[in-house]
């Protein structure tokens, strides 16, 4: 008898706290980050400043490609005349302006990169604290990013943007 009743409480202290957990329901919410990042008004400040960064970089290149251009033309029409070794000299200088040309194409995507993630990590920082603000002080246990398109189902929760852009003065 004392077995069945000590059973019965422990199975009464196991049951009841999963029967609440069960009831406490999280509040659901959702929001596309890139729709928001795209209405910060930082965003056209970043923009222009990376493209202007861009541009002195695309500058230097097209100067590096009409030299070589220039060199090339030169080459072709002096080929005939030209003794092996100034020929050989002439392959040498082209070929080693065309290393120089992609090497810096590839180091300038890099820079245009690293230039980006520098302007956008105030932005994404900014965004992040409004958006756990505004889960916190709207009782949101879960927000979904739905920016990235990964999350192919969830339950229906609500679309936060809108509470996210007044907490920002958008």
């Amino acid at each position: 008898m004392k077995k069945q009743i000590i059973t019965l409480v422990l199975a009464a202290l196991t049951i009841i706290p999963m029967a609440s957990l069960a009831q406490t329901k999280g509040k659901i919410g959702h929001i596309n980050s890139s729709d928001l990042l795209l209405l910060l008004p930082e965003r056209k400040n970043a923009e222009t400043s990376l493209q202007a960064f861009a541009k002195t970089l695309e500058d230097q290149l097209t100067s590096m490609t009409n030299e070589y251009e220039k060199k090339l033309t030169e080459y072709q029409t002096n080929l005939k005349v030209m003794a092996d070794p100034v020929r050989e000299a002439k392959e040498e200088e082209l070929a080693d302006l065309e290393r120089r040309i992609r090497d810096f194409q590839m180091k300038a995507q890099q820079s245009v990169g690293k230039k980006e993630e520098e302007l956008m990590e105030p932005m994404i920082e900014k965004a992040n604290t409004a958006i756990n603000e505004v889960a916190k002080e709207n009782g949101y246990t879960y927000v979904f990013d739905t920016s990235a398109g990964l999350l192919l189902v969830y339950p229906d929760g609500d679309d936060i943007l809108p509470l996210v852009k007044t907490k920002l003065g958008i």
